[in-house]
């Protein structure tokens, strides 16, 4: 028997729409300033978080093998078929900027529009769904608390 903490997968895909939201405005008003490339780095830190802690969760409660790095987390949930596997390339580039934007942030270009900038709004939306399909099928519905 598993224990899934859908509680706390779920507070964590629900801010998935607002990150997606902010990543399509970055990408269509591009103007470079330093607030929209403050904006960006802030964003994409976001999703790298957001879709980590979620697969953090799901190998935890389905005890899968434990992770040894954030690229391994994509991988063992890509692995156990959670998102389709055109996803897993997107997800792997996306928390590869997890150091960049975390530890090396004073090397970051913060005038350019980062490429995933405008191909992660989807990627993010796919991927949520994913996770709540996977979640239906291997558990069935959400019992109430």
């Amino acid at each position: 028997m598993y224990y899934v903490n859908r509680e706390q997968i779920s507070i964590r895909l629900a801010v998935i729409p607002d990150i997606a939201e902010a990543l399509t405005t970055l990408a269509k008003s591009w103007n470079g300033s330093l607030l929209q490339g403050l904006s960006q780095e802030r964003a994409l830190h976001l999703a790298v978080e957001t879709v980590t802690d979620v697969g953090s969760y799901l190998i935890d409660g389905f005890i899968m093998r434990d992770a040894s790095s954030y690229e391994d987390i994509i991988e063992i949930i890509a692995g156990e078929n959670v998102f389709p596997e055109p996803l897993k390339v997107t997800l792997l580039e996306l928390v590869r900027l997890r150091r960049p934007l975390v530890q090396d942030y004073y090397e970051w270009t913060r005038e350019a529009l980062h490429p995933l900038t405008q191909v992660l709004p989807e990627t993010l939306s796919a991927f949520k769904s994913a996770v709540e399909a996977y979640l239906l099928q291997e558990l069935g519905e959400e019992r109430p608390s």
